[in-house]
């Protein structure tokens, strides 16, 4: 098995952009037009197309489902050429299908890439999440805190008020309790209706997003994709697993979990350096969705590794055949 010397990200980082923009171009035309499956079947079919043209010898560790739920892109599927590097690879082809479908804020393709055994296999349940972006000791919130102290800590840390925090959180039933304990502070709340990568995502950035904290529970797979990002961007973040049967806990441990009640931190999930691509299909926060003028498609890519914390943003323009 290659080592990971042979990850050479910086050669590698521009074939990824090439991957989530190709997603990204793909499901454009049916932005706002209310299909969900055939947006995210777009999209998966680009970019297991352009994955399998990279020089890697790549295993998908988190992706669209197991085996038997999904056709393409599911995890343990290997990609690639098979003359390069074996590398793991996180993917969400188009995270926020739902709002691609109904044209609505932040969808995005995105996947991320490190050497093999450097991402968390997650199984596909739920995880509690709790991040803050860079510039803080560590432990300074943790998942052990009710929110309303979380935002409390933060805000000591920041050195102002509670009312001057904002917290992105998912917009679901379960967290009716947790929301209005944290509206209690005084602390502001950004509902999102899906994509809670890019939520998590925005704390990195809070001088341009606003969001302070993410908190709340959603996919597990999706909080190793986030811990990616902010491996390159800077910032915490800490998961739980959470289990709601004994179908789930076997799930857990066929992917290698034998601690349930474990606190992953960002680099328990993402154990070694990481390329993360991230293209708009939607606008957003983040990044520009897609754009579509007479005889064009234009696309941009946020780039980043985290070896060097770079952080580019690319701006892709492809003539429509």
């Amino acid at each position: 098995m290659p080592s990971p010397a042979d990850f050479n990200d910086r050669n590698l980082s521009l074939g990824l952009a090439r991957v989530s923009e190709a997603a990204a171009i793909a499901c454009a035309s049916l932005i706002g037009r209310g299909d969900e499956k055939a947006a995210d079947q777009a999209a998966v079919d680009a970019m297991r197309n352009q994955l399998n043209k990279l020089d890697i010898a790549g295993v998908v560790v988190i992706g669209e489902g197991e085996r038997d739920e999904a056709p393409m892109l599911f995890i343990g599927e290997e990609v690639g050429t098979g003359n390069g590097p074996g590398v793991d690879i996180a993917l969400d082809p188009l995270e926020g299908t739902t709002l691609t479908a109904k044209d609505m804020p932040n969808a995005l393709a995105v996947i991320a890439m490190g050497p093999r055994g450097s991402m968390l296999h997650a199984p596909d349940v739920y995880m509690d999440k709790l991040a803050i972006g860079p510039g803080f000791r560590t432990g300074v919130v943790t998942l052990d805190m009710s929110p309303a102290e979380r935002v409390s800590a933060l805000a000591a840390a920041k050195g102002c008020s509670t009312k001057d925090i904002t917290v992105c959180v998912l917009e679901r039933p379960r967290h009716e309790d947790m929301i209005a304990e944290i509206r209690a502070t005084g602390a502001a709340i950004r509902l999102i209706t899906d994509g809670d990568v890019a939520g998590v995502m925005h704390c990195a950035e809070p001088d341009i997003t606003g969001i302070d904290m993410y908190m709340g529970s959603g996919g597990a797979p999706e909080g190793v994709l986030a811990a990616a990002a902010l491996k390159c961007m800077g910032g915490q973040i800490f998961g739980r697993l959470l289990f709601r049967n004994d179908d789930e806990r076997a799930r857990a441990t066929k992917a290698g979990i034998t601690n349930f009640d474990r606190v992953y931190t960002r680099d328990d999930l993402v154990t070694g350096d990481v390329i993360f691509a991230a293209t708009g299909v939607t606008d957003g926060s983040l990044v520009p969705g897609i754009k579509r003028e007479v005889g064009f498609v234009t696309a941009e890519t946020i780039l980043m590794r985290s070896k060097t914390g770079s952080v580019r943003r690319m701006i892709y323009r492809n003539p429509v055949r």
